[in-house]
């Protein structure tokens, strides 16, 4: 008959070889998971640990993705992810695929608003759902729009709400609004604190007195764009709707062009032709009807997306009349 002792000493071995066991499957399946085959020598602990960690950093990497993209609030804006050519330090795996990025210069690429990590051939298949990450998106001016909503998970560029929100507190009666100039220098002052500061920016009267210094920030950023309100794809079919005579099909044509355009684009533009509308009904005022309105905004909401100087200039016409009516118009188009 076994003493007790002898019995659980028994009992203690079972338990060692048990969880010797469980280590070893787990082991195979971070081996499998780095795309390494498990022999009967094992890899060295020296080499293991780091392996290990380096396994589970990238399983911990694709967990935030799929989460990100169940659980994301805000507007659901699709968006393509900005790829850049990009060298890593140390190993990385590719966030699509999770096979290891081998090399050691220009491995992969890497998502310039988002942060992603993929190999360049798993760039194509990678989902539109970039979801810009603030740390990446350094800059408010000159910045894709969609880009700036997603990383301030907002429904149009803080830079047009906050100085809407300022000239229509203060300078709807205006003379001249949108048409006189504000002082370069302060336009540019304007500019980099939003860029530094973002919403913090101060462009109250106190800040700046003249009213013509925040509307002259509000265009800036509007020509700054990269892909302008009425982006370069949608472009033509706005022109075109602009050539029809007959009122009722001009105007249909105008709501099948708008919805060609992004979510945060057409939402922005929106907002921007309530207020240019809100502008006009001061006329008596500030002296800006729609048409004048339409003079100042169509080369910055829509420019050709070809370079050719001819079309461009002949175009000018049109650009002018699409904005015009979208102003006139915004109730019953948007």
């Amino acid at each position: 008959m076994p003493s007790r002792e002898a019995y659980e000493g028994q009992k203690g071995d079972k338990s060692l070889v048990q969880k010797g066991k469980r280590e070893a499957n787990q082991e195979e399946i971070l081996a499998a998971a780095l795309g390494m085959r498990m022999g009967p020598q094992k890899p060295p602990a020296t080499l293991w640990q780091p392996l290990k960690l380096f396994a589970y950093s990238q399983l911990t990497s694709l967990v935030r993705r799929a989460t990100l993209k169940e659980n994301a609030a805000g507007p659901k804006y699709d968006k393509v992810h900005n790829f850049k050519v990009h060298t890593f330090r140390g190993p990385h795996w590719c966030e699509h695929c999770a096979n290891f990025m081998w090399g050691l210069v220009a491995q992969g690429v890497k998502c310039a608003d988002c942060g992603i990590n993929v190999h360049k051939q798993c760039s194509a298949a990678v989902p539109n759902d970039c979801k810009p990450n603030l740390k990446h998106v350094r800059k408010v001016y000159s910045c894709d729009l969609t880009t700036l909503v997603k990383a301030h998970n907002t429904t149009r560029p803080m830079v047009v709400d906050m100085c809407i929100r300022e000239i229509e507190s203060r300078g709807l009666k205006s003379e001249g609004l949108y048409r006189i100039s504000g002082f370069s220098d302060s336009v540019e002052e304007v500019k980099m604190a939003f860029d530094k500061d973002g919403e913090k920016t101060d462009i109250s009267g106190d800040a700046y007195e003249d009213i013509n210094i925040i509307t002259g920030a509000l265009k800036l950023y509007l020509r700054d764009l990269p892909v302008p309100i009425i982006s370069y794809d949608a472009y033509p079919h706005f022109i075109e709707a602009a050539k029809i005579d007959e009122p009722e099909k001009r105007l249909e044509a105008l709501r099948e062009a708008i919805a060609l355009l992004a979510p945060s684009h057409s939402e922005t533009l929106q907002y921007l032709m309530v207020h240019l509308k809100r502008v006009a009904l001061h006329e008596e005022h500030n002296l800006m009807n729609a048409e004048n309105l339409a003079i100042i905004f169509g080369p910055t909401l829509m420019q050709a997306p070809d370079m050719d100087a001819m079309k461009a200039l002949n175009d000018i016409r049109y650009q002018r009349q699409v904005v015009e009516l979208l102003i006139k118009k915004e109730d019953v188009l948007f």
